[in-house]
């Protein structure tokens, strides 16, 4: 059974940066496409961010272009999220995703979600 497990969460300033990451294992995580949903207080889920199992497409929601970028190392079955110039509304839990999704902005296809790290931005 695989296993993801999401680090880096905290609290920070709004402006400031956070590198959030997440380590797969137990399956051959190197051959799934890694994505980044969010969910804030009282919201549904949303798509956040994701790369392909190459790591050579990636895909960003409209809110975080240009402010958040997602790489992925497949010798240490690890993604990462890179996110600078933090805003209020991009507090949530942020959770890691792997699969083989028809659609890399849908839930749907990722069949393994780690427990969600916390991400506070103060303003």
């Amino acid at each position: 059974q695989g296993q993801l497990v999401e680090s880096g969460g905290g609290l920070v300033q709004a402006g400031g940066s956070l590198r959030l990451s997440c380590a797969a294992s137990g399956r051959a995580f190197s051959l799934y496409a890694m994505g980044w949903f969010r969910q804030a207080p009282g919201k549904d889920r949303e798509f956040v961010s994701a790369t392909s199992w190459r790591g050579d497409s990636t895909f960003y929601a409209d809110s975080v272009k240009g402010r958040f970028t997602i790489s992925r190392d497949n010798a240490k079955r690890t993604v990462y999220l890179q996110m600078i110039s933090l805003k209020p509304e991009d507090t949530a839990v942020y959770y890691c995703a792997a699969g083989v999704p028809g659609d890399y902005y849908s839930m749907s296809g990722y069949n393994y979600w780690g427990q969600g790290t916390q991400v506070t931005v103060s303003s």
